[in-house]
């Protein structure tokens, strides 16, 4: 907020100087310009004022620095029951007399005419010119020969050139299998044969069943014994005794005594968004609940009970042999059988119709033609210039005729006479005390009553401000009322009731 006012001043200020130049500059205005002298002093003015801005925003930011003007978080000294609005004090300013230039020294300028005499001259009233006429261009008509379509080789499926273009992997195969594309001449056709795979019959010896070995086992030799075996190991239980308790209530602090600051539920009139936040210090009574709780008589044990061995005798199979294996080898098997191998794979065959290498049957309908349009012409007629357009030129003699002129005797002058300057004094304000933010006690609905209002509006009605009707609610006469009497004791004014307000009316709440 000290910053904001050291802007404001120093807005206010510069508006001043602007106003003082201004007031200068809608004085009566000289044909000719400002003496050099008075500009200077004018604009030292305008010098002096921004280093008296500047030094007072100085003395601003070093209190700034120092903590001076700052206000607390939190209202101090506050105590349960009561509200605070934070509001901002408007700074105090003192008035002064200053003598101003309100219209600048200047001159007044009058002006003697010129004298003129008359004169006959001959003059020429027409300078000499020439005339161009127009002579059209001359054309001829010539006919010649335009290529409109290029000719055009393309392969396709056939020989016809309306048969359907031949795919790129046609012509990849064609190329893959030794056809020279490039150099084929418009006419020329290309096929694919398939040439099927070839195979021959041979016997081989072949492994029918793999040598192995054959095995058998001999089994285990067993007898049967009487023996006393331990059919469960002594051992030994422990056993918990369980803790003896007794219940037992008692009264405990479940929250204890308090204050908080809390935001006022609303002042009893409607605060400007300037004034800040509202807090008030409310006190909180400390509560009780009643506990329940379980108290050890005897704490929990644990004893320790033996549990012996126990036998019995059985019958039980005793090894008197391992069981082992035997193993026999038996040999592989072999036998001859006829076999197909192949001799080579099948493939695809490319060459010239013509060529009958491969039987007809062998085709697989994949053909390539190198087709050729031809170029197209057509004879078109163009108009030339035979002899381009011009321009005939023809003189045309100056004209002189004798004439009356006015010609200058005597030349205008200028008399100049001195105005002086005009000042007057005016009034000017200036800075004593800043603004500041404060902490301000008000009335909210925290700590007000109807009954509180109702004698704050007696005490109104009574000092000679008219409230309106006594009835415990703030309306807009009794805060008219109250603004008038916070004017007439030199008090805050504000848009809510204020404690400082309340006081000086001699209420006590």
């Amino acid at each position: 907020m000290q910053n904001t006012s050291r802007h404001v001043f120093r807005i206010t200020s510069l508006s001043a100087a602007v106003f003082l130049a201004a007031c200068s500059s809608n004085a009566p205005q000289s044909t000719v310009a400002f003496d050099p002298v008075e500009m200077e002093q004018r604009n030292q003015l305008l010098v002096d004022k921004e280093k008296e801005l500047a030094l007072r925003e100085a003395v601003l930011a070093d209190k700034a620095a120092q903590g001076q003007g700052s206000e607390p978080l939190l209202p101090p000294s506050a105590k349960a029951g009561e509200c605070y609005a934070r509001v901002w004090v408007e700074p105090e300013y003192q008035s002064y007399t200053e003598t101003v230039l309100v219209k600048e020294a200047g001159q007044r300028v009058e002006v003697m005419p010129a004298q003129y005499k008359k004169v006959t001259e001959r003059l020429m009233v027409q300078p000499a010119s020439f005339k161009m006429t127009p002579v059209p261009a001359k054309y001829d008509v010539v006919r010649e020969q335009k290529l409109i379509r290029e000719a055009e080789q393309v392969w396709r499926i056939d020989k016809s050139v309306k048969s359907a273009p031949a795919s790129q992997n046609l012509l990849a195969a064609a190329a893959a299998d030794g056809i020279d594309l490039d150099a084929a001449t418009p006419g020329m056709c290309f096929h694919e044969h398939y040439v099927p795979a070839e195979f021959e019959q041979v016997n081989e010896s072949v492994l029918t069943r793999e040598a192995y070995d054959k095995v058998s086992v001999v089994p285990a030799q067993y007898r049967w014994v009487e023996k006393r075996v331990m059919v469960t190991e002594a051992s030994s239980r422990i056993e918990e005794v369980p803790a003896q308790y007794k219940t037992v209530t008692e009264q405990v602090v479940d929250v204890p005594a308090h204050t908080v600051w809390k935001k006022g539920t609303g002042p009893i009139q409607k605060i400007d968004q300037a004034t800040g936040e509202i807090m008030c210090l409310i006190e909180v009574p400390a509560s009780y609940k009643t506990v329940s709780r379980e108290v050890l008589v005897t704490p929990a044990s644990t004893r320790t009970v033996e549990i012996p061995a126990e036998y019995k005798m059985v019958k039980v199979q005793e090894l008197v042999a391992e069981a082992k294996e035997e193993r026999t080898a038996v040999p592989a098997v072999y036998s001859d059988v006829a076999l197909t191998k192949k001799v080579h794979d099948y493939e695809f065959d490319w060459h010239e119709v013509h060529d009958m290498t491969h039987p007809r049957s062998t085709r697989t309908g994949n053909k390539i033609c190198l087709t050729e349009t031809p170029a197209k012409y057509e004879t078109v007629e163009r108009t030339v210039v035979v002899q381009p357009a011009g321009f005939v030129r023809t003189d045309i003699p100056a004209k002189y005729e004798t004439v009356e002129v006015t010609k200058l005797a005597a030349a205008a002058q200028e008399k100049r006479f001195e105005i002086p300057a005009e000042y007057k004094t005016v009034t000017l304000s200036k800075l004593n005390k800043e603004g500041y933010m404060e902490w301000r006690s008000i009335l909210c609905d925290t700590n007000m009553t109807t009954t509180n209002i109702a004698h704050i509006q007696k005490a109104l009605l009574a000092g000679g401000f008219d409230p309106g009707r006594i009835d415990g609610v703030i309306g807009r006469e009794t805060m008219s009322a109250v603004n008038d009497f916070q004017r007439a004791n030199d008090l805050p004014v504000d848009e809510y009731i204020n404690m400082a307000t309340v006081k000086a009316l001699g209420v006590s709440l």
